[in-house]
């Protein structure tokens, strides 16, 4: 069985192969394009869980195809999609970091006031990253395209790709709409994480790497029961991490989705618990960029004391407990199913 470091190892030396070979074309073309290359591939091997390789992986695994470098390969295409989707997030959302350190549209607004350049750092921050994000996405296109799978097989994962670049996308926009209205349904908080989440993150990673595993209808099924849960337990766990997490593990400062106003389920529990006091608290500091510690500490009491934090802890634990019902009657590999297993309880109970 392949170890989580062995499989983390391989699938960065297989984004280090790539990228060596696809940003010498590019700097080619310009040297004012090494800084754009330099930080894309800065981005995608300094950090990142390999949630979604590690899904797409096993999916290959639990259709009872063996190991590959081309298994591999196609697996960490999904690191440069992540990397677009992160980077556009982090213009969305305005975030001042990422993995600990400067988002990538503030490095080139730093970039931009250092050379002395005429016009807005911030803008040209914003412009870098979207474009840089829209490289990272063609090239996830490419390294899945040249991962070693014969044409039948990614023939077969085509589907499968396109249909998670469309549903995380649709999840951002649903998410954008659901901070415009201010929030305040759970169910429309939970679709978020589904589409943005629970799909893209887990379930899809696992179709892909069983359609190129030719497994059949019945597993993608199987692995939907187990996903998608998960993947909500996933977002769920990521919604109070964005609250209550250490910023030394989660590489973002402390109450960073307070500041943000990200209306999630666990924001949605707060307000419908919550007292006319407490809705007053919620709504004049929920979404203020100036939110200090004391503001966070505010916020905090208040979704613990509203019982929202104990709400979402329960909604994690049912979703895992699905989940794990669900692999434990699929018709995977005895090796997935013990990782996969593994897997569920590392997202479910993950601190950063």
């Amino acid at each position: 069985m392949t170890s989580g470091l062995d499989l983390r190892a391989r699938l960065d030396k297989a984004l280090q192969e790539f990228l060596q070979q696809a940003m010498p074309p590019v700097v080619s073309i310009a040297d004012e394009l090494v800084p754009l290359v330099s930080a894309l591939e800065g981005f995608v091997l300094a950090g990142g869980k390999r949630l979604r390789p590690a899904f797409c992986y096993w999916g290959h695994r639990a259709a009872g195809a063996e190991d590959s470098e081309q298994i591999i390969r196609a697996a960490a295409s999904l690191e440069l999609l992540q990397a677009c989707a992160l980077m556009h997030d982090d213009v969305i959302d305005r975030s001042d970091t990422r993995r600990g350190a400067p988002s990538v549209h503030r490095r080139f607004a730093a970039l931009h006031r250092a050379e002395d350049w005429r016009g807005d750092p911030e803008g040209f921050g914003e412009a870098a990253a979207i474009l840089l994000g829209d490289l990272a996405l063609i090239w996830a296109d490419t390294m899945l395209a040249d991962c070693g799978f014969p044409a039948d097989a990614l023939q077969r994962a085509q589907p499968v790709w396109d249909a998670m670049r469309v549903e995380v996308m649709c999840g951002q926009y649903l998410d954008v709409v659901e901070q415009a209205r201010g929030g305040g349904s759970v169910d429309r908080a939970l679709r978020v994480a589904r589409l943005k989440s629970a799909k893209y993150t887990i379930e899809r990673p696992l179709h892909l790497g069983a359609a190129l595993g030719d497994g059949g209808p019945e597993l993608a099924t199987a692995l939907s029961d187990y996903g998608l849960p998960l993947g909500e337990a996933f977002q769920l766990r990521d919604d109070v991490l964005g609250v209550f997490g250490d910023p030394g593990v989660t590489g973002k400062p402390a109450g960073d989705d307070l500041r943000e106003g990200k209306r999630t389920a666990l924001v949605a529990l707060a307000f419908a618990a919550a007292n006319d006091a407490q809705q007053q608290q919620l709504r004049g500091r929920l979404g203020d960029p100036n939110l200090d510690g004391d503001g966070v500490t505010v916020l905090r009491e208040i979704i613990a004391a509203t019982g929202a934090l104990a709400q979402v802890e329960m909604l994690i634990a049912e979703r895992l407990d699905a989940a794990l019902g669900a692999l434990a009657a699929a018709p995977v590999t005895p090796v997935a199913e013990a990782a996969l297993s593994d897997l569920a309880a590392a997202v479910s109970h993950r601190t950063g």
